[in-house]
């Protein structure tokens, strides 16, 4: 495979720089962007990199030379402007936590390649099927807090949005083609409040347990087979690794990885000696947090039992009209040729299997985000629930 030889990208470090990049792309009916965050080196994750490329040109934005972005906030907020990205979602999440913009107008080559049914959703593998470009995967874990950042690295971000715009041409077609672009515009109008997306995935779960501040350690792989003396130690380790990586600036997994703690919390070790010998323990390690752990193996021991957190059960009604819904949507998807998920999001089916509407007016307001949807399917899902009923 080729290696793409693109123009060097205009890297903008200066305030000056950025408010003419931010005129110029007032001008542009369409825009690519992306980001490069660095959650892999600290605690405090942040973004590090905002590309963007016009038909024309690609831009490198450095946030960590530039104290005020809000040049680029109408930019983002435009309804003229189409900002094309690639799995848009954590993106967006990012740009709003650090900047707080907000969004409008936008397309996500990824979403539209998987409403269309195809095999390759990732970039990289898009930018090697269709322009015989290589990209380098490893680098995708860097450091993009580094300053300066290497020449490689630049030119691997550039390639992160260089291709977007005639990538979104062809699947913007082929959508149109497929008559499937009113409910790719649903899509992408959901990502603009991806934040509010992602709290309801953790609320939802969180609502089929109890209230329990204490549950962070059961998300680690293992801990339910731990008995409850061992998931209090267990407990006390995570919170001690929790506040040293926040000290430290670092995260959680180069503070201690999750098999060590499992493995601390099985053996529960009373002394130095026996800590040092959990596999993976490192010199370094027991030098700077043996003390600790065994305090907090301590605190552990000396703690009630920790239970696993009790899942409460939903009622059959509601599992019979998830059940349903979830096959009419298999069905309709397999007549679509695309992915169940995008007859109806995941959070709407579970929305309308728990509050059966009985009415199409009741679906409308849960479905009011999606309105292709509801004229399309709204009269098959009231009669399959009034079917179940």
């Amino acid at each position: 495979m080729a290696q793409a030889n693109l123009p060097d990208p205009i890297f903008i470090a200066r305030p000056a720089a950025l408010q003419r990049l931010a005129d110029e792309l007032q001008r542009e009916p369409i825009i690519a962007v992306d980001t490069e965050s660095n959650s892999l080196y600290v605690y405090y994750e942040r973004v590090c990199l905002i590309q963007f490329s016009t038909p024309r040109q690609d831009y490198l934005v450095d946030p960590l030379a530039l104290q005020d972005l809000s040049p680029l906030r109408p930019i983002f907020a435009s309804q003229e402007i189409e900002k094309v990205f690639h799995a848009a979602e954590y993106d967006v999440i990012c740009l709003k936590r650090d900047f707080q913009f907000s969004f409008n107008r936008l397309f996500d080559t990824m979403i539209a390649a998987r409403i269309l049914g195809h095999d390759n959703l990732g970039l990289g593998s898009i930018l090697r099927a269709e322009f015989g470009v290589q990209v380098d995967k490893r680098h995708q874990r860097a450091n993009w807090g580094q300053r300066p950042l290497p020449p490689h690295l630049m030119a691997y971000a550039q390639l992160d949005t260089h291709y977007l715009i005639n990538i979104r041409h062809r699947l913007h077609n082929e959508l149109v083609s497929k008559s499937l672009w009113q409910l790719a515009c649903e899509d992408f109008k959901r990502l603009q409040e991806a934040n509010e997306r992602a709290n309801w995935r953790t609320n939802w779960r969180a609502s089929w347990r109890t209230n329990d501040k204490n549950n962070d350690c059961w998300r680690i792989n293992g801990a339910s087979e731990l008995d409850p003396v061992e998931a209090a130690v267990l407990r006390e380790l995570c919170q001690y690794r929790e506040q040293a990586a926040r000290q430290a600036d670092l995260p959680l997994f180069k503070i201690m990885g999750d098999k060590i703690l499992l493995a601390i919390a099985a053996r529960k070790p009373r002394e130095a000696g026996e800590l040092a010998r959990i596999p993976g323990m490192s010199a370094l390690q027991m030098k700077r947090h043996g003390k600790a752990l065994l305090a907090a193996i301590q605190r552990g021991l000396n703690s009630p039992p920790l239970y696993p957190p009790r899942q409460r059960r939903p009622d059959e009604s509601y599992l019979a009209r998830l059940e349903a819904l979830k096959e009419w949507r298999k069905r309709t998807a397999r007549r679509m040729g695309v992915n169940s998920d995008v007859v109806l999001p995941r959070d709407l089916l579970h929305a309308i299997a728990e509050q059966n509407p009985p009415h199409a007016y009741h679906l409308g307001e849960i479905m009011e985000e999606v309105p292709w949807r509801l004229a399309t399917f709204g009269e098959e899902i009231l009669y399959l629930l009034e079917r179940i009923d």
